[in-house]
């Protein structure tokens, strides 16, 4: 069976989907783009900042779940410029202890709302 698992603390679905779904032990984030769940908007500043604000989501979201970020188990980067691998990774490094998660990080062509990043992870509870 599936729980939806929702919070206020994280950006609203912007679509027909939703923040995260739990089946059995593991919790499936969707994709969290950098938005500042208080006023709607981009964070402002480069790919350090959207990494942060993306993760601060994806936190929230798993808090509403009684999880931690120590709990993920597989996260997906989607970035708009792999040439911001490195200024993302060090930030995604703040967020995450060992043993680290499973990563795949790719480079799409365009994001929702042209974010330069959205990050999507997979938790065991």
């Amino acid at each position: 069976m599936k729980k939806v698992i929702s919070t206020s603390k994280a950006p609203a679905a912007i679509g027909p989907y939703s923040q995260a779904i739990q089946v059995g032990n593991l919790v499936y984030t969707s994709g969290q783009i950098p938005v500042n769940p208080a006023t709607g908007a981009f964070v402002e500043g480069g790919i350090k900042e959207q990494t942060r604000q993306s993760l601060l989501n994806v936190k929230a979201v798993l808090e509403e779940a009684g999880l931690t970020m120590s709990d993920v188990i597989k996260s997906t980067v989607f970035m708009a410029d792999m040439n911001d691998f490195s200024d993302m990774n060090a930030v995604y490094a703040e967020f995450f202890t060992e043993p680290y998660p499973a990563r795949s990080a790719v480079a799409v062509r365009t994001l929702p709302k042209g974010a330069l990043v959205e990050i999507e992870v997979v938790a065991w509870k």
